[in-house]
């Protein structure tokens, strides 16, 4: 990779996406042995997409929010997140084999080269965790009253992350091997 980037750094990108909506889903509460913690339940079916691209070594993220996943939303979330990234560095993004990822209708940019993961691995993208901490910790047990209510509140809840806590939540100690 260095050979075919010279004089660039290369930065290790882990990117996902992940549906968030009206239907949510509930998470753990403590609550009295023997009965169920009540909570709200929404039965509406509107939802938006997250886009996301962590630097696991230094907590970096690229974050895009949008109505629908495809390829033009692909597209669009590569071209945004390539403008970010400084002259001198190329960055090496694992995904997974998603459809929109594989598409020859994708346009990939100069500066990102793409690295597919093992297909039923999500294990393996520490993205994955993010999601699962912004549900627990952000966006469960919550009513939203429409798709600029969603895209509200999950913008916040990206804010709340800091890069120390995405280190922590995608700083896999496999990664440090591969990257250092």
């Amino acid at each position: 990779m260095a050979r075919a980037h010279p004089g660039q750094r290369i930065a290790l990108y882990f990117e996902d996406e992940a549906r968030f909506g009206q239907k949510g889903r509930s998470c753990h509460r403590w609550w009295l042995r023997g009965q169920r913690p009540t909570g709200p339940v929404d039965q509406r079916y509107t939802f938006a997409y997250v886009f996301a691209a962590v630097e696991p070594a230094s907590g970096r993220d690229f974050c895009l929010v949008l109505p629908v996943v495809s390829t033009a939303a692909m597209n669009e979330f590569l071209r945004r997140f390539a403008a970010t990234l400084p002259e001198d560095e190329h960055a090496l993004m694992v995904l997974d084999g998603a459809g929109w990822h594989t598409s020859h209708e994708l346009v990939v940019p100069p500066n990102v080269t793409l690295l597919r993961l093992p297909p039923y691995s999500p294990e393996l993208n520490p993205v994955e965790r993010v999601w699962l901490y912004m549900r627990e910790r952000h966006l469960s047990h919550r009513l939203h009253e429409g798709y600029t209510a969603i895209v509200d509140a999950v913008c916040d809840a990206w804010r709340k992350l800091t890069p120390q806590r995405l280190r922590s939540l995608c700083g896999y100690p496999w990664i440090g091997q591969i990257s250092g």
